[in-house]
This record gives structure tokens, C-alpha cells and sequence, in this order.
């Protein structure tokens, strides 16, 4: 299996093929609204603009599953995130990233790069890097920011 044998719901509710981002360079994140960590949406944004005409691609997964800080529908967290922050890379229905019930991406991201903390992804806005050919090349934890992020992503293209 690598990333592009998945698909997923966007926010809209169609079904999307990883395999479309081939050749790209990924930042998937698991994101809330009302987290500590939402300003990082601004960062994200600001890395998105400087590298997306080089083929780089943010894909936000939504997840209530940290202290319910993502409780609206797709509809309301998007409509926070364009106006709050003017975000235009694409966002995806909002999943589980642990337990019973979490997407079989998340499994596969977390298989590919375990962390410091095991598996088990631990809060909002954990990142995983993956690069042109789709391998998972690093995870980053929810304090590690986009702007610190862009080192490494400087490196990918």
C-alpha cells in the first residue's frame, strides 16, 4: 500500500483519489477550530501560497476528537477558516485519527511514522510531510508550526 491507494470524503462529500497528488509534496494535518493551535491556520496558508506553484498541496482533515474543538459541519469549519484566515487549500470531512473508528489513512500515516509518542496521534494539528513520490518523510507534533516546518519543505522541491 502507499498514500495514493486512498480516497477520501473532501468537505463537500465527493470522493477524492490520493493518487491525484502524485508528484507532489504533501502536509496532511488533522486540524480543529477551536483549538490553541487554530492560528496555525494562518501559517499553513502562508506556506501554501509561497510553495503550491511548485507542486506542494495541504490537505486539512478536520477532527473532533481532541476536546471536541471541531464540533461545526464541514460547511461551518470552512466558513470559519476562509473568513478567519482567507485559507484556499482543500479541506476534507472531518474523520477520527484514533480508536475504532479513525480513517484508514491515519492508520497508514501513522504506520509510516510512528512519533515520539507511539503511534496514537496525541492532539489537533499534528502533520505528517510526505514527498513527490509518496513516501511519509517526517511527522511533526502539533507545537512544531508551519513556519518551522518550512525548512524541510524548502528541501523537497
Amino acid at each position: 500500500m502507499s498514500i495514493y491507494d486512498y480516497t477520501v470524503r473532501d468537505a463537500e462529500g465527493n470522493m477524492i483519489e490520493l493518487s491525484q497528488y502524485k508528484g507532489k509534496v504533501l502536509l496532511i494535518v488533522n486540524t480543529a477550530t477551536g483549538c490553541g493551535f487554530t492560528p496555525q491556520y494562518q501559517g499553513l496558508q502562508d506556506i501554501y501560497e509561497k510553495y503550491k506553484e511548485k507542486g506542494f498541496e495541504i490537505l486539512d482533515f478536520p477532527c473532533n476528537q481532541f476536546g471536541h474543538q471541531a464540533p461545526g459541519t464541514n460547511e461551518e469549519i470552512h466558513d470559519f477558516c476562509q473568513s478567519r484566515f482567507g485559507i484556499t487549500f482543500k479541506q476534507f470531512d472531518k474523520i477520527d485519527v484514533n480508536g475504532e473508528n479513525e480513517s484508514p489513512l491515519y492508520t497508514y500515516l501513522k504506520s509510516q511514522k510512528g512519533g515520539m509518542m507511539g503511534s496514537k496521534i496525541k492532539w489537533n494539528f499534528t502533520k505528517f510531510l510526505v514527498d513527490k513520490d509518496g513516501n511519509v518523510v517526517e511527522r511533526f507534533g502539533s507545537t512544531t508550526t508551519p513556519e518551522k516546518i518550512e525548512k524541510t519543505l524548502k528541501e523537497m522541491f
